[in-house]
């Protein structure tokens, strides 16, 4: 009877054991749930957490706009190029304040067809040294490179990342043209460095493909030189999905550009200038739709280019209005933050800018700022960084060549969102990011 007691208090004693054993375990994983709760909070906080794109939309005005594209697509009877482009140019002209415009399937097909009509027509010659803004987009140089013309980087200003006429003056070669960007919708001295290219015999071309709608003293961004190009890329302030276009007042030019477009014949030329290739070729009328006449490519657009050129063009100013004005509610912020370098366009009457960019004093208010940025918003090096610390530029690079403001924007520079589209809840999230932490 002892033994069985005993194996009862034994039996009970392992209950109570196993009992503070269970309760330790239930403890713990209280304190596990409690732990993965958190964990599963912060997670889904960040998840949830919406960030600001760089681009939201396809399109301004999107559902009536995709909608009429439909409507457009199923009845078209063509889409190949055709009227609708045309009619594009036109309004496009018009926008610009130009007297051609000739539309091509992208920006950096632009860039290239008026490289490749400049030589055609003889007005560049291969080897000639041609000056290129040093924080640019990859396929304004790469042209160049191509078509056997020798590329010369020019540093940027710092007070808005753009070439200004110091700049071009402290160049040491004798330049047969100037390729210069407009960067984000800003600009350095045009007017001036118009005049110091007339003086010097420089030919001045300009690539606005960031800074459609913006105006220095009065005068549109790419009205200064021979010709500009320009971007309607899906990313860009205009979205043609993908497009873009060279504006001249020069009529030989846009003849030249619109050979180059579609192979090097010429059946877009009036009738007049066609007889005229025709005579000069001693082509006769089966042949002559079929006679490439010099150096071109295929870059046409299709009419949904055309189209949606047509579509969003009267969406631009307000677009424009739009960006203009977020961008000088970030500046106002940005000039009481030290820890930045301020961005200066005094002289700049309308800015249709691109995305904000943010400069740094050093590398590590860059990483610190960046870190707090990334978490909320989409951001990205300014345009590409310094071009000339691209690998495709490495073995063009002279020794001793240096554009330390351009590296400088490379190493402690990015931009952020600025869309027509950025809501007021979006806006205040980037205009509290841009406060110094004190």
């Amino acid at each position: 009877m002892d033994s069985v007691r005993e194996a009862f208090k034994k039996v009970g004693e392992d209950i109570n054991s196993n009992r503070e054993e269970i309760s330790y375990l239930k403890n713990d994983l209280e304190e596990i749930k409690s732990n993965l709760t958190k964990i599963l909070g912060i997670v889904g906080e960040r998840v949830g957490k919406k960030i600001i794109k760089l681009k939201e939309k396809t399109f301004y005005n999107e559902s009536e706009t995709k909608r009429k594209l439909s409507d457009f697509i199923l009845s078209a009877e063509q889409l190949s190029m055709g009227p609708k482009c045309k009619q594009f140019e036109k309004e496009f002209s018009e926008f610009q304040g130009r007297k051609y415009s000739v539309l091509f399937n992208s920006g950096s097909s632009a860039n290239l067809a008026l490289i490749q009509a400049l030589l055609n027509l003889g007005v560049l010659k291969k080897g000639d040294n041609i000056g290129f803004s040093a924080l640019t987009w990859s396929t304004n140089i790469m042209p160049l490179i191509q078509l056997g013309l020798n590329p010369v980087p020019l540093d940027i200003s710092l007070k808005n990342l753009n070439v200004n006429s110091e700049d071009l003056l402290r160049s040491k070669k004798k330049l047969k043209a100037l390729f210069i960007t407009n960067l984000l919708g800003f600009s350095g001295d045009l007017d001036r460095i118009k005049k110091i290219c007339k003086e010097r015999k420089i030919i001045l071309i300009e690539d606005n493909c960031e800074s459609l709608g913006s105006e220095l003293k009065g005068k549109k961004l790419g009205n200064y030189g021979l010709a500009s190009t320009t971007s309607f890329f899906v990313g860009h302030q205009f979205s043609t999905i993908e497009g873009g276009m060279v504006c001249t007042d020069n009529e030989e030019l846009y003849d030249a550009l619109s050979v180059v477009r579609e192979h090097g014949w010429g059946r877009r030329l009036s009738e007049r200038k066609r007889e005229i290739l025709k005579q000069k070729h001693n082509i006769n009328d089966f042949y002559a739709p079929y006679t490439f006449y010099t150096l071109g490519y295929n870059l046409r657009p299709t009419e949904i280019t055309g189209f949606l050129g047509c579509a969003q063009l009267k969406y631009l100013d307000e677009m424009v209005l739009t960006r203009e004005r977020n961008f000088l509610r970030f500046q106002e912020v940005v000039n009481l933050n030290p820890d930045l370098i301020k961005i200066e366009v005094p002289n700049m009457n309308r800015i249709s800018n691109f995305a904000f960019p943010l400069v740094f004093r050093n590398e590590e208010l860059f990483e610190k700022y960046k870190k707090k940025f990334s978490e909320v918003a989409e951001i990205r090096p300014l345009v590409a960084g310094s071009v000339v610390e691209q690998p495709f530029f490495s073995s063009l690079k002279k020794r001793g060549e240096n554009y330390p403001n351009a590296k400088q924007v490379h190493k402690r520079g990015f931009y952020f969102p600025n869309r027509e589209d950025l809501t007021e809840a979006e806006i205040n999230i980037l205009l509290d990011l841009l406060k110094r932490d004190y």
